[in-house]
C-alpha cells in the first residue's frame, strides 16, 4: 500500500509539473503579440515594450518557465495587470465560494444519486426502475449552463421563491439561499450519472453468491440490500467522485457567470475579457491542481476501500 500510494504521489507531482510549464508559457501559445492584445489601440512602441517587460516576455523562455514554476511553488503567481494585486491573493477570495459550490452539488448528487440508483436495482424491471432510468438520461444530457438558465428562469424570476444572482449577505441564511440553484444546476448530470453506475453496479453485486448466501440464512432484504450489497457496489463510485469534483470545478465557471456569483470561475472569465493572463493563468493553475488532487485522493480511496485492488497490485 506504501508503494502504492508512494507511486501515484509520484505521478500526480510530474502532472502537477508539466501543468505549471504549460501555463507558463501561456502567453508565447497565445497567437499575436500579448503586449500589443492587452493594449489594444493605445499600443505604441514605447507602451508595448514596457508591457512586454511587465509581463516578463522580454526573457528567455527557460527563464520565464524557471521564474514562474518557482514563483508557484512558493506561491507567489503574479500580480493583476490592471491593479497590480497579487494573483495569489484574487484566487484566494474566489477559491472558497467555488469549493463550496463544487463540494454541495457533488454532496447532493451523492445523497439522491447512490439511494436512487441502489432503488431501482432492488425493483429492477418495474416501473420505478423505467421511470428512474428515463429520468437518469434526460438529466445526463442537459449541461450545467442550460440547467442553471431553466432554474433560474422558473424559481427565480417566473416563481420568485429563490435569489436570482450573487452570493448573498454576509448572514448565512442568505449565502444558502443563493447556494441553492447553482448547485441544483451542477448537481442535476452527476444524479442521473451515479444513478445509473450505482444501479449497474448493485446488480452486478446482486448476482453474487454471497448475497444468495445472506438470503438464505434469512436476513431480511432491506439489510441485504444496503447493508452487504450497496457497501460492495458503491466502491466504483468513489473513484467517480474525485473526477465529478473536478468537473464540478470546471462546470462551475459557466455557473458562477450566469448566477453572478463571485467564485474562480468567474475570476477566470473576466480575466479572460480583459487579457490578464496572469490571473487566467493563475486561476487554471489552482483550479487543475486541485483536480489532480482530486483525482489522487480518489485513486487511494478505492485503493484503500476495495480489497480486490490491493490483490491484484500485490498488496497484502
Amino acid at each position: 500500500m506504501a508503494r502504492y500510494i508512494a507511486a501515484r504521489c509520484g505521478a500526480a507531482v510530474v502532472v502537477a509539473l508539466l501543468i505549471t510549464v504549460l501555463l507558463s508559457m501561456l502567453e508565447r501559445l497565445v497567437p499575436g503579440d500579448p503586449a500589443r492584445t492587452v493594449l489594444g489601440p493605445r499600443a505604441t512602441p514605447e507602451l508595448v515594450e514596457a508591457v512586454r517587460a511587465q509581463l516578463g516576455l522580454d526573457k528567455p523562455v527557460h527563464v520565464q518557465v524557471w521564474d514562474f514554476v518557482t514563483g508557484a511553488v512558493r506561491g507567489d503567481l503574479g500580480n493583476n495587470f490592471l491593479s497590480q494585486t497579487p494573483v495569489s491573493e484574487l484566487v484566494g477570495n474566489a477559491l472558497p465560494h467555488t469549493l463550496i459550490l463544487a463540494v454541495c452539488s457533488l454532496g447532493v448528487a451523492a445523497l439522491v444519486g447512490i439511494p436512487l440508483g441502489a432503488y431501482a436495482a432492488a425493483h429492477r424491471g418495474s416501473w420505478i426502475d423505467r421511470i428512474t432510468a428515463l429520468v437518469s438520461v434526460s438529466v445526463i444530457t442537459v449541461p450545467s449552463y442550460v440547467a442553471g438558465l431553466l432554474l433560474l428562469l422558473l424559481f427565480a424570476v417566473k416563481l420568485r421563491w429563490l435569489p436570482a444572482i450573487g452570493a448573498g449577505t454576509e448572514s448565512a441564511g442568505s449565502y444558502v439561499a443563493h447556494l441553492v440553484l447553482p448547485t441544483l444546476a451542477l448537481a442535476l448530470l452527476w444524479i442521473g450519472y451515479l444513478a445509473r453506475l450505482v444501479r449497474s453496479s448493485m446488480l452486478e453485486v446482486l448476482e453474487s453468491n454471497y448475497i444468495r448466501t445472506a438470503h438464505a440464512f434469512g436476513l431480511r432484504s432491506r439489510v441485504v440490500l444496503y447493508k452487504h450489497a450497496l457497501r460492495n457496489a458503491i466502491t466504483p463510485t468513489v473513484a467517480v467522485l474525485g473526477v465529478g469534483l473536478g468537473n464540478l470545478l470546471g462546470g462551475a465557471v459557466f455557473v458562477e457567470v450566469i448566477f453572478n456569483r463571485p467564485g474562480l470561475g468567474t475570476l477566470i472569465f473576466y480575466a479572460i475579457g480583459t487579457r490578464d493572463y496572469a490571473t487566467v493563468r493563475g486561476g487554471v493553475l489552482v483550479a487543475a491542481l486541485l483536480f489532480v488532487l482530486a483525482n489522487l485522493l480518489a485513486d487511494i480511496a478505492n485503493r484503500v476501500l476495495d480489497p480486490r485492488s490491493r490483490t491484484a497490485g500485490g498488496d497484502t
